[in-house]
């Protein structure tokens, strides 16, 4: 999931670069998201991994 945000920042990056605006708008929207969804994941994995007995 970080990879994939990381891959809509890098298009992001390149179409503002080369003058793109809505599609590098559209790519960072696409990687904030994925961002936000890895952090529920990461959170959630952490809290349900420290509740069982090893």
């Amino acid at each position: 999931m970080l990879n994939y945000a990381l891959v809509f920042l890098v298009i992001a990056l390149i179409a503002g670069v080369l003058g793109f605006t809505g599609i590098a708008g559209a790519a960072t929207q696409i990687a904030w998201i994925l961002f936000v969804v890895f952090l529920v994941l990461a959170a959630i994995s952490f809290f349900r991994g420290r509740g069982r007995a090893a």
